[in-house]
């Protein structure tokens, strides 16, 4: 057996007792009582595999002309449960675990594997361990160490291999029926293909920012309430300490009709710079909307974005912006100015009697753009077209494929043609 395969098999088998040392730690202050049987009883764990084709094309000008990385990875998932009492104590494990299956260093660089800064050459493996303790108090959950954050301000979306984690404190409280309250205090990311924590910085494509500018202090204010079954609303502040401060604001209506639905999901960003402002002006507010009629399985849904002021959308480096292109694969279409449209098409495939399957297709068109590397106004388009299917019974139940391609074109860069395959299957382990 190759020596890397031997190196990774025992990563895995440090992480699963590592855990179970967590779990000790934790139960054996309260084995003599009662108080351990939610901690254990509530606990579940899952292994999930997860294989990762990536083909970027370039299709003119000068540098790499091709990103290409296919890898396999592991996420081993543990979760306890809570201890009695009026105060319950828990732990989360998450282990990670990359594998190279093909790519070179003239083909690596899209962020499914970690690779040398110096060579280009990609690592071979890369595995992470990170844990998170919580207590509960009532309808109150307090907890401190590193987790995926999925917050409008701050999400770390799965768009690679592994997703983002960020290390902090995070209190989530639903004493009020309907109403969410966040805070948060972040001091570190995890880059999706990084083993360490990092200052966070401003992601800055097109040098729309500084982006070499850090900052270790992330603070979250959120507050999430359900007026009634078809109206959400949300309110967060967040600041990324001497670089920008951000405000947002959202209304989810959902307008149920005889036949269909029709639901209309509004955003607001307001942004400015934060203290020092080192990562350079910050002066924008971002206008996002996505109207969708369904119907019968099919979906269709027309969405407007809108960007003034004098800079791009800020976010937190190694995020995705929480604006109605979100999940799109190659652009954000957040750049200064900028106005897009989209048309986007979805089709469930149960309404035929298939389960699992699912179709979607979408346009995006973003028109004057103001870059900083551009002394016109730019353009850019992308279309996105996705297959997926997750199989909904025997052995294989919860097996899911996902087919993508995206053409993307603009003036200001290089065009690309992109095709990723991912397959994924999820283990309960108990």
């Amino acid at each position: 057996m190759p020596a890397t395969t031997n190196k990774n098999n025992q990563r895995y088998f440090f992480m699963l007792s590592t855990y179970k040392g967590l779990l000790m730690a934790t139960v054996v202050p309260f084995a003599c009582s009662s108080m351990a049987s939610g901690f254990i009883n509530d606990s579940k764990g899952s292994l999930t595999l997860e294989n990762y084709y990536f083909d970027r094309d370039y299709r003119e000008g000068p540098g790499q002309s091709q990103t290409q990385e296919w890898a396999q990875g592991l996420v081993l998932d543990m979760r306890s449960g809570f201890t009695e009492g009026p105060v319950g104590f828990g732990v989360d494990a998450l282990g990670q675990l990359g594998f190279k299956l093909d790519s070179g260093p003239g083909r690596s660089g899209i962020g499914l594997l970690s690779v040398d800064a110096e060579t280009g050459e990609p690592g071979e493996s890369y595995g992470k361990f990170d844990v998170l303790g919580k207590a509960r108090l009532s309808k109150t959950q307090f907890e401190l160490g590193t987790k995926q954050v999925l917050a409008p301000v701050a999400r770390g979306m799965n768009v690679r291999l592994f997703p983002p984690l960020m290390r902090g404190a995070f209190l989530t409280s639903r004493e009020i029926d309907d109403l969410t309250l966040q805070v948060t205090r972040i001091d570190a990311i995890k880059l999706r293909n990084s083993t360490n924590h990092e200052p966070m910085s401003i992601s800055s494509p097109y040098r729309r920012f500084n982006g070499s500018a850090t900052s270790d202090q992330f603070d979250i204010l959120g507050v999430d309430y359900q007026w009634n079954a078809g109206l959400a609303t949300s309110y967060y502040h967040a600041t990324l300490q001497d670089l920008y401060r951000q405000d947002y604001i959202s209304l989810l209506h959902t307008w149920a009709l005889p036949q269909a639905k029709l639901v209309s999901d509004l955003r607001y960003f307001i942004s400015r710079e934060d203290g020092a402002g080192e990562a350079g002006p910050v002066d924008n507010r971002t206008f996002s909307s996505m109207f969708t009629l369904s119907t019968q399985g099919h979906s269709i849904g027309l969405g407007y974005m809108a960007l003034s002021g004098a800079t791009a959308m800020p976010y937190v480096a190694g995020t995705s912006p929480y604006v109605n292109t979100g999940g799109s694969q190659v652009s954000e279409f957040v750049n200064p100015g900028e106005k897009t449209w989209q048309f986007r098409y979805d089709y469930d495939f149960v309404a035929l009697g298939v389960p699992g399957l699912k179709f979607m297709w979408r346009y995006m068109d973003g028109r004057q753009l103001k870059l900083p590397i551009a002394k016109f106004e730019a353009e850019e388009s992308e279309r996105d077209v996705e297959l997926s299917y997750v199989i909904q019974s025997g052995s294989l139940r919860n097996l899911g494929i996902r087919l993508r391609n995206a053409d993307y074109r603009a003036d200001f860069t290089r065009e690309i043609d992109e095709t990723r395959v991912q397959i994924d299957y999820t283990l309960a382990l108990w």
